[in-house]
């Protein structure tokens, strides 16, 4: 497989530099296969790919969760902020300012909205005061939350508890946070409101984003960059608004047909000859 890649990011100020990574699951599965990856500091960054792509190991091997499955960095590496961590425990890295919102939500059903943004703050040694500040600054992003913040979070919506979980990562005090399928199983509408949101704690806060996320069309209106995984390899990466208008993102992805196809049999035949796979 050949990757073609538009000129890379420059890394002179990248918060995150993923080097080379190869993953391995059980010590025989590989499932990534030399991804390497930038995200520039107070960036957002897409990856994106089908599901089984390689999106969420991505993910979890930036997070050193990935051991928890029986996964395993097994070659190249992964810097933060100028500093390799990919040898780190994942409390060390939250500690560092990287936290990972999972796919999925995962919030405590049985606590409260507010006992569930409190808990992002395990890690956080700079008293109550701060963490007090810290939680009115999340419900200035999510004005939902403050309104809910007694309920139990079992009982909140599908889009309440996603902004659960990202105001709970906010309580860490991240400088970049790596989201997990924030669109799945939410209407249009909170989809759109979720990534506003996210752009909004962007500019206003600094946070970087590295989004794994199947909606590509939402994905690269919200993001500066993007890559695409395919089978647990990059192959094709460039600025989000140059793989919008990418004939083949277009086609795969966004589901913009050039018109001159007119069988189910013509787009498998077109899938087998990707350009970037030629």
């Amino acid at each position: 497989m050949t990757q073609q890649t538009t000129a890379p990011q420059p890394a002179t100020d990248a918060i995150l530099a993923v080097n080379n990574v190869e993953v391995i699951y059980n010590h025989v599965v590989l499932v990534l296969k030399g991804v390497s990856l930038t995200v520039p500091r107070g960036g957002i960054v897409a990856l994106l790919g089908a599901n089984g792509a390689g999106k969420t190991t991505t993910l979890k091997a930036i997070s050193n969760l990935i051991r928890a499955e029986r996964g395993e960095v097994t070659k190249g590496s992964i810097e933060f902020s100028g500093e390799r961590v990919d040898r780190l425990r994942p409390d060390d890295l939250v500690r560092r300012g990287c936290i990972q919102v999972m796919e999925g939500r995962h919030c405590f059903g049985h606590l409260s909205i507010e006992e569930n943004l409190l808990t992002g703050a395990f890690t956080r040694r700079d008293g109550r005061r701060a963490i007090a500040d810290a939680l009115d600054e999340v419900y200035a992003f999510f004005p939902r939350l403050k309104e809910r913040r007694q309920s139990l979070a079992g009982y909140t919506s599908g889009g309440e508890q996603q902004m659960c979980a990202i105001g709970r990562a906010m309580m860490s005090k991240p400088k970049m946070i790596l989201l997990d399928e924030p669109s799945m199983g939410l209407a249009p509408q909170v989809v759109e409101e979720i990534f506003e949101i996210v752009r909004d704690l962007n500019s206003r806060s600094g946070v970087s984003f590295l989004l794994a996320e199947q909606n590509t069309n939402i994905a690269l209106r919200y993001a500066n960059y993007g890559y695409i995984l395919e089978n647990g390899r990059i192959v094709l990466d460039g600025e989000a608004r140059a793989l919008r208008e990418n004939q083949d993102v277009k086609e795969f992805y966004l589901g913009v047909s050039g018109g001159d196809r007119k069988s189910f049999r013509d787009v498998k035949h077109y899938k087998r000859r990707k350009r970037w796979l030629a």
